[in-house]
């Protein structure tokens, strides 16, 4: 079971170009993160607890002594010392440590469930980080074009083939996309400390991404079966399983237990005659036995039990149903991203060409440049687009590996 899960934490499938990258960070984080060491030392104690099951009853020892010494035929008995030991009925304490050793495993997997929201979240973070910077790069190609084009709106000014006012368009155009990066450099710097807190490291530590992502021809296929090996599932069963063990231990617990004693009584020699065994000591073995019959206590926690195994049932169900329709929703929306990714790197192409004729243009003398900025922020905007779907793309391939690894 551990093998499997443990083996699960690589569940990430990621494009070549960033798999070493983005795998590092994630390593890191599960290394340093607080809440993943919280859990484990969560899971070292419910481990602990095991060797904590191994117990038995204290020893009872006791000691008195006669104020009024009572006779007896062979002398006073002068004190009275006792030893006596309670033991639980055959197979308890390994019912006891069986119960521990499955709570154990539940706290297990929540450790690995911990681990792999960190990884998903470090993910979103790192694709939402290398979108940023990729839109800071087509934003600074798109200035440095727009420059181009003020200075041949210039030279056409010179000759009266152009106005002021194309030339102030343009610069309004540039002081825009400049805006746009400022603001761009701020997110950065939130996300960038986002990831830092996960890795728990200083949070102004440059974290490095991927300069471009490209989404692949093919899409893996993912059967909804795969669920049922998702450990938010898995962690249904051993609860389950916890219950069952909590139930085996409950009837242990109902059954006798045995005890065993001595008791040791000093007896004073009588001075008034000769007798056989005169102040001979008492010595007492006891065997005892605790019976359970007027409590109900077990049968209580027999039918609490029972509920509580058809609670873990129905939240299993529930927590099915929530996960395929994250699922679905994953996958729908990766396909939407891949159509629009495609539709966009058309319409990028048909403008970049319709860019081209207006060059042309300018070369034969006549250039419109209320048609140089509509093609421009058309650029702008099928290249902000593919950033964004590739981005998207890849967060929910993140999610859907999450659900189905």
């Amino acid at each position: 079971m551990r093998y499997i899960i443990l083996i699960a934490l690589g569940f990430f499938a990621f494009a070549e170009v960033n798999a070493q990258d983005l795998a590092s960070y994630i390593q890191e984080a599960e290394k340093n993160n607080p809440e993943i060491q919280a859990f484990e030392l969560r899971y070292n104690i419910a481990e602990e607890k095991v060797n904590e099951a191994d117990w038995i009853p204290n020893t009872e020892i006791g000691a008195g002594y006669f104020v009024s010494e009572p006779e007896t035929r062979t002398g006073a008995q002068r004190a009275r010392f006792s030893v006596k030991q309670m033991l639980p009925w055959f197979g308890t304490i390994s019912a006891r440590e069986n119960y521990a050793s499955s709570m154990a495993e539940a706290q297990f997997v929540e450790v690995t469930i911990a681990k792999r929201k960190l990884a998903l979240s470090v993910s979103q973070f790192y694709y939402q980080l290398y979108e940023i910077r990729a839109k800071q790069e087509v934003l600074d190609e798109n200035i440095a074009l727009l420059q181009t084009y003020e200075r041949l709106a210039l030279t056409s000014l010179e000759v009266g083939k152009a106005s002021a006012v194309d030339v102030l368009r343009l610069q309004i155009r540039q002081n825009e996309l400049q805006q746009e990066k400022d603001v761009l450099i701020q997110q950065d710097k939130g996300i960038q400390a986002a990831i830092n807190g996960l890795l728990n490291r200083e949070y102004d530590k440059d974290a490095l991404v991927v300069s471009s992502l490209e989404i692949p021809e093919e899409d893996n296929f993912y059967s909804y079966e795969a669920l049922s090996v998702n450990p938010e599932l898995l962690k249904y069963d051993k609860l389950y399983e916890s219950v069952v063990q909590s139930e085996l231990l409950n009837q242990r617990e109902a059954l006798p237990m045995l005890g065993f004693g001595l008791d040791y009584i000093p007896v004073s020699e009588r001075t008034d005659m000769s007798l056989i065994d005169n102040g001979k000591d008492i010595v007492m073995p006891m065997v005892s036995i605790t019976i359970p019959i007027f409590n109900n206590r077990y049968k209580s926690i027999s039918k609490q039990n029972e509920l509580r195994k058809q609670e873990i049932e129905f939240q299993k169900d529930e927590r099915l149903n929530v996960l395929v329709a994250e699922l679905s929703k994953a996958i729908s929306q990766r396909n939407q991203s891949r159509i629009k990714f495609n539709t966009q790197e058309k319409n990028l192409k048909q403008a970049e060409n319709a860019e081209e004729i207006l060059i042309k243009n300018y070369e034969t003398g006549t250039i419109n440049f209320n048609d140089v900025l509509d093609i421009q922020e058309l650029q702008l905007k099928f290249q902000m687009g593919q950033i964004e779907t590739t981005k998207l793309y890849y967060v929910q391939t993140a999610l859907i590996n999450y659900l189905t690894n």
